[in-house]
């Protein structure tokens, strides 16, 4: 009898221990959602608001060239009104949000000038209210601003003897390989959403849905290797995703893209490659455009000094430029036969993302979401089979035709 009441309590206890461990475990995979977000004041003083779930740690500060303010925060579910963050007031002109690493959010604002951030905080949930970020910002002058920035930049580096946690999420190279590697880069992710059409579909959503359709279709043939920058909705800056393709010693690099236009009448696939100089306007502002999405993200970019006056570099480089000249022309081929092209399809400009001087590289833009028309077929699957079987193709092509010329 005693040895039935002592199994009794040891069974009880070890239930008690299932449930509380439980439930700690769902306390701990719990996302913090954020549901609205709104800025109000004026150009003296803005206050920014989001609405979440829980109480969150915060991290603000700001960044100038241009003039923004950042918050890090763990990571959030985005919940938001379809259009937040696309207009502001006071000293906000647009704010955006999104995943920004592994297990990080991050939110960034356009400021109009330079301002301080005078308070930064959250709230507690109280009657029935959700709990609330908040963000006060003042107006200030360029000298306090600077000031200020250097305050911030001598904190981080007093603080560079914690561990530092790397932001992305690059995985080990791969030692062998028996096949040739082909790496595919969904443009924008997480808190840069890219181009968002007037019906709200995001560029990142669109050209991650081709990327992965696209790989699905070259592993079938089993004649390649194929990997992707990124697998999901996180921000990847420019220099990591040329470093993704370097690390994996792939040999040959696609950015998927999907632009926008003032005009909306603009329309159809346009492929580019890398030159100093622009072959024309159009593809030297979107250049400009694409090159500016570390800044969108909140990045303080520095300078590259990655210029090696070598000529072994010199000539590696030349040949990586020819052969991505190669697979463009081979590419706009199939893609005339499948798709739309915008006139004269073969662009170049000096896109950072394409800069890898081991490794083809071509940036496609595969239509455009500021187009009716063309965000119909984006959207579409039937439209999405087709333009990756043309890629395809030409992704195939391109091997056969390099392994023959290099032996």
């Amino acid at each position: 009898m005693a040895r039935a009441r002592s199994w009794t309590v040891w069974s009880a206890l070890a239930m008690l221990w299932l449930a509380l461990t439980g439930a700690c475990a769902l306390a701990a995979d719990a996302t913090v959602t954020a549901t609205d977000g709104r800025v109000v004041g004026d150009d003296v003083r803005t206050r920014f608001v989001l609405d979440i779930s829980a109480e969150v740690a915060i991290n603000a500060f700001t960044l100038d060239d241009p003039y923004r303010v950042v918050v890090d925060l763990p990571e959030i579910d985005f919940q938001l009104p379809q259009n937040s963050g696309a207009a502001g007031r006071g000293l906000v002109e647009r704010w955006r949000y999104g995943l920004f690493a592994a297990g990080r959010s991050r939110i960034v604002l356009d400021v109009t000038g330079p301002v301080k951030i005078d308070k930064a905080f959250v709230l507690s949930a109280i009657e029935g209210q959700p709990a609330r970020l908040v963000l006060d910002l003042v107006k200030t002058t360029p000298a306090e601003f600077r000031d200020e920035l250097q305050r911030q930049t001598l904190q981080r580096e007093s603080a560079n003897d914690a561990p530092v946690q790397k932001t992305d999420r690059l995985p080990e190279p791969l030692q062998k390989r028996d096949k040739p590697l082909f790496v595919i880069d969904p443009g924008h992710g997480g808190v840069d959403s890219g181009t968002i059409s007037p019906a709200g579909v995001m560029e990142k959503d669109v050209v991650l849905a081709v990327a992965k359709e696209l790989q699905e279709r070259l592993e079938a043939t089993g004649k390649l290797a194929v990997m992707l920058t990124r697998t999901d909705d996180h921000f990847l800056a420019l220099n990591d995703r040329v470093r993704f393709a370097r690390d994996h010693n792939a040999d040959l690099f696609m950015s998927i893209h999907a632009d926008s236009e003032h005009e909306g009448s603009v329309r159809g696939a346009t492929v580019y490659t890398l030159s100093d100089r622009a072959s024309d306007q159009d593809a030297a502002a979107l250049a400009a455009k694409e090159n500016a999405s570390d800044i969108l993200a909140g990045l303080d970019l520095e300078q590259s000094t990655d210029q090696v006056a070598d000529i072994l570099v010199d000539l590696t480089r030349r040949e990586t430029r020819n052969f991505s000249q190669m697979f463009a022309g081979d590419l706009v081929g199939d893609l005339g036969s499948a798709t739309r092209l915008i006139r004269n399809p073969r662009r170049a400009a000096g896109f950072r993302v394409l800069k890898a001087q081991d490794v083809p590289s071509i940036l496609l833009e595969i239509g455009y979401l500021s187009n009716e028309q063309d965000e119909k077929l984006l959207t579409s699957q039937d439209w999405r089979d087709r333009v990756t079987e043309a890629i395809a193709q030409a992704v195939l092509r391109f091997f056969s035709q390099k392994y023959a010329a290099t032996q």
